[in-house]
């Protein structure tokens, strides 16, 4: 399993199913190539990892700053007209041919940071300079691309761990990873996407104040290279929902490669969990992290909207910290906003804190196929979500699925929208407890977790035939 930024290292929706994907699968050993952001990172787990991982290796990208020169310098530096050109195209964020880069840095164990004090990087960096931005600072280019190419080509230079199948959880450094794997061992490479981490990064720099204006499409450029990359050496392509199938294939995924196998939940244990004993109050829980892509301050400008017209609403914030300091930005606004019966309780155990709640709330600017919504369903709570990934699948149903409405969808970064569809939630008792009967039921039928580990279990099969 290949991972980026997630298990073991935080707590979230996609550790959560990494975690209980790989104990649903005693019988398959499991080697974890984990990418962190920080080297300070490394052996710092939040959870305890099960017997049937026999392997862990990591590598934090900010290694990539402390690398240096090897000691032949940079004059031995030279590239073929293959990898000159394949170079050029990454510089300039175009689909490439990946395998002779994959060459240069694995046989040829070429240092990037020697290449990228080589006149043949500058020669490049020169000529991408003067077609695509003529007007601005040689020097700021320079630093931007060196600083933008370097993470990527270090990973290129770490050693490969030995397995049979090749499984990465995202397209970018964790595709790069999976695909140099399957370039280095000619093994099978599975891609699951839960997100399209493309178009997450690409909503993230158009927000981002750190990317310098004129930068901003090259940086985006990249993470569509990256994606291009893990599509092109993928064997199989794996998303959530069928629309997220479709924008695989607009990015560039040959539609052949893709299917969907959803996402699903421990039905049993969530669907035995009581209903909240009335007590006055309309509780209603975000199972989040904190982090900018959740939406936080939207979620918290709603509830602020929703108290003087339902000042029983009590709002409960369950997840870890990705942003320390957008998580002191959220804090300053629930003080600026003087707002009461906002909590936020850092990681809980959701089964017993589902408890508490009546319906839960989803404000996400990006998402997959959310478990925490999955789970409020399964627990016979409504939702109410942005309208992203699949949530207006999860809560309305598709095809022959006739159970009924399990929470209402609003568009995304619309706190008015929001905050009147907390209102009508919070009014409706009978309401809430009627949706909360047709997630359950539409989680039972389509979204349990044995129906989802079956699919991957089948998969694994698949593509460990071709092995022979």
């Amino acid at each position: 399993m290949i991972l980026e930024g997630c298990y073991p290292y935080v707590h979230g929706g996609v550790s959560s199913w990494m975690h209980q994907y790989i104990q649903a699968m005693p019988d398959i050993e499991f080697v974890l190539w984990c990418i962190c952001a920080r080297e300070e990172q490394k052996g710092k787990y939040v959870y305890e990892l099960p017997s049937n991982v026999v392997e862990v290796h990591e590598v934090a990208l900010d290694e990539a700053l402390k690398a240096k020169m090897d000691k032949r310098g940079v004059r031995k530096v030279t590239l073929s007209d293959n990898q000159m050109e394949q170079m050029h195209k990454l510089f300039a964020g175009q689909p490439l041919d990946w395998d002779p880069l994959f060459e240069l840095f694995q046989e040829e164990r070429l240092n990037p940071v020697s290449l990228l004090m080589s006149s043949s990087f500058l020669d490049i960096l020169m000529d991408t300079c003067k077609e695509k931005f003529p007007y601005i600072s040689f020097v700021d280019f320079f630093h931007t691309m060196r600083s933008m190419l370097l993470p990527e080509l270090y990973l290129l230079t770490k050693e490969v761990p030995v397995a049979d199948i090749y499984h990465a959880t995202a397209t970018g450094y964790s595709g790069i990873l999976g695909s140099l794997a399957k370039w280095k061992y000619e093994k099978p490479f599975i891609l699951t996407e839960h997100g399209i981490y493309t178009r997450e990064r690409e909503e993230e720099l158009l927000r981002a104040t750190w990317v310098v204006p004129y930068f901003r499409q090259q940086w985006i450029d990249l993470f569509y290279t990256f994606s291009h990359c893990a599509y092109s050496h993928a064997d199989k392509v794996t998303a959530l929902f069928t629309h997220a199938n479709v924008t695989q294939e607009e990015i560039g995924c040959d539609r052949t490669k893709l299917m969907v196998i959803r996402n699903g939940v421990h039905y049993e244990k969530f669907s035995k969990i009581p209903l909240k004993e009335p007590d006055g109050f309309v509780d209603i829980g975000a199972v989040v992290r904190i982090a900018k892509i959740k939406d936080i301050k939207t979620m918290i400008y709603s509830f602020a909207e929703l108290k003087p017209d339902f000042p029983k609403a009590r709002l409960h914030i369950l997840g870890g910290v990705d942003d320390e300091e957008y998580f002191e930005e959220c804090k300053q606004l629930v003080e600026q906003l003087n707002l009461e019966d906002l909590f936020f309780t850092g990681v809980v155990n959701v089964l017993d804190y589902m408890q508490k709640l009546d319906f839960t709330l989803l404000a996400s600017i990006s998402e997959g196929q959310p478990l925490s919504v999955l789970e409020s369903m399964a627990a016979g709570r409504p939702c109410v979500t942005t309208d992203v990934g699949c949530c207006k699948e999860l809560l309305y149903g598709v095809g022959d699925d006739s159970f009924g409405s399990a929470g209402i969808c609003v568009p995304p970064m619309h706190k008015d929208m929001l905050a009147n569809a907390l209102l009508t939630m919070c009014r409706d008792g009978q309401m809430r407890r009627q949706m909360g009967e047709n997630g359950k039921k539409r989680v039972e039928k389509y979204y349990t977790h044995e129906l989802s580990m079956d699919c991957y279990k089948k998969l694994y099969a698949e593509v460990n035939k071709w092995q022979g």
